[in-house]
C-alpha cells in the first residue's frame, strides 16, 4: 500500500511517501480500506518530534480515517451491527496516512445519513475529543435547574473550534469564540458564537460584558500558557477550564484562593493514550446524541481544503501557518 511515513523529525518537508505492506487486524480489529485522512495538530507535533505514538500503535501519523471496511473480526464489540463493505470513519492511535488502516471495532462509527465518505473523515478526532471533553470532563449542561450553561472556546476556527461551537449551538447552549482574525470571527459567528478577535480584544471583558458579568460556565482552551489567569477570571463561579493542548505554553502561575473561593475546577486530557473500551464508550454516545444531528443538518463538517495524500507536506504547512478555517483533509 501508499503511506506517508516521518522518516526523520523536522519540518513539512520531511513526510515522505512510501510504500509499506499492508497491516494485519488482530482480535477485535478490523481494516479499513482509506478513502480520506484527516489531518490534525498531533500530526504536526509527532513530526517535529514532540508526541510518539503510544506503545504498539502505527508509527505512521494520522488519527482519524474514513473509507470501506474490508476485513477483521467483527465478533466483538459491535454495537452499531458493522460489516465487511460498510462505509465508516473510525478513531486511530495512529497509522491513518496510508491507503490501509487497522482500528479497533469499537472506535469505528457508521457514517453519519447524509454525509459523504470524505465528509466522514472529517469527523472523529474533533468530535470524540469534543464530547470527552467538553460534555463528560466539562459536565457542559449537567447543572440539572434548566439553565442552558455557555461555553467558551478557545481557538474557534480551528477543526476542533469549529465542531465545539456546532455542538454546543445545536444543543441551545450560548457559544463564544476567540479568533485571529476578523474573517475567522464571522467564520465562527455563522456557527452559531459570539465571536472575540484575541488580537484587537479582550475577551475577559467581551465575556463578562456578554453574560452581565457572571462569566461562562466552561472554557476548551487549546492555548494555556499566560491565558490561565484570565481564563480563571472569565469563568462563572463553579466554573470548568478543560485542557487539550498548550500552543502557549506548558507553565502558569494559579491565584489558588480563587479557585477555592469561587469552586472553580481545572481538568484537562490527552486521547490518544486512552484505552480502547474508553474511546468505544464515547463512540457510542456519539452515535446516540450526536449523529442524529448531522441528519437533522443542526451539524455540518467544515472543511478546508482536500490534498491529495502525497501532497501531506503541503497540508502540514498548512496547519502550521493557522490559516485554515475547519478541517484539513488528505484524499486517497
Amino acid at each position: 500500500m501508499q503511506a506517508i511515513e516521518i522518516p526523520h523529525f523536522g519540518g513539512p518537508e520531511v513526510l515522505q511517501p512510501v510504500e509499506r505492506p499492508t497491516p494485519r487486524p488482530g482480535a477485535g480489529e478490523v481494516l479499513i480500506k482509506v478513502a480520506a485522512s484527516g489531518v490534525n495538530r498531533p500530526d504536526v507535533f509527532q513530526r517535529q518530534g514532540h508526541y510518539a505514538p503510544p506503545p504498539g500503535a502505527s508509527d505512521l501519523p494520522g488519527l482519524e480515517v474514513a473509507g470501506e471496511l474490508v476485513d477483521g473480526d467483527f465478533s466483538r464489540n459491535n454495537p452499531f451491527g458493522l460489516k465487511r463493505g460498510d462505509a465508516v470513519c473510525a478513531l486511530l492511535a495512529g497509522g491513518g496516512y496510508a491507503q490501509y488502516a487497522v482500528a479497533p471495532l469499537g472506535q469505528c462509527l457508521p457514517i453519519p445519513a447524509g454525509l459523504s465518505v470524505l465528509e466522514a473523515a472529517s469527523l472523529p478526532e474533533n468530535y470524540f475529543t469534543v464530547w470527552s471533553n467538553v460534555f463528560d470532563r466539562g459536565q457542559l449542561g449537567q447543572r440539572g435547574d434548566g439553565v442552558k450553561e455557555s461555553l467558551l472556546v478557545q481557538g474557534g476556527s480551528s477543526g476542533i473550534g469549529v465542531t465545539a461551537i456546532q455542538l454546543a449551538h445545536a444543543l441551545g447552549h450560548p457559544v463564544f469564540a476567540t479568533a485571529g482574525s476578523d474573517e475567522k470571527c464571522r467564520a465562527c459567528e455563522s456557527l452559531g458564537a459570539r465571536a472575540i478577535n484575541y488580537r484587537t480584544e479582550d475577551f475577559v471583558e467581551r465575556v463578562k460584558a456578554w453574560t452581565d458579568g457572571r462569566g461562562v460556565d466552561v472554557i476548551l482552551d487549546m492555548v494555556a500558557g499566560d491565558y490561565v489567569p484570565r481564563e480563571l477570571d472569565a469563568l462563572a463561579d463553579d466554573g470548568r477550564l478543560v485542557f487539550i493542548a498548550t500552543l502557549g505554553g506548558m507553565k502558569t502561575e494559579l491565584d489558588i484562593r480563587q479557585l477555592m473561593h469561587r469552586r472553580l475546577t481545572i481538568t484537562g486530557s490527552t486521547l490518544r493514550v486512552r484505552p480502547v473500551a474508553f474511546k468505544a464508550a464515547i463512540a457510542e454516545k456519539l452515535y446516540r446524541h450526536v449523529w442524529p444531528l448531522f441528519a437533522e443538518k443542526r451539524l455540518r463538517p467544515i472543511i478546508h481544503e482536500v490534498f491529495p495524500a502525497h501532497e501531506a507536506a503541503r497540508a502540514h504547512a498548512l496547519m502550521e501557518s493557522s490559516a485554515h478555517i475547519g478541517k484539513i483533509l488528505l484524499r486517497w
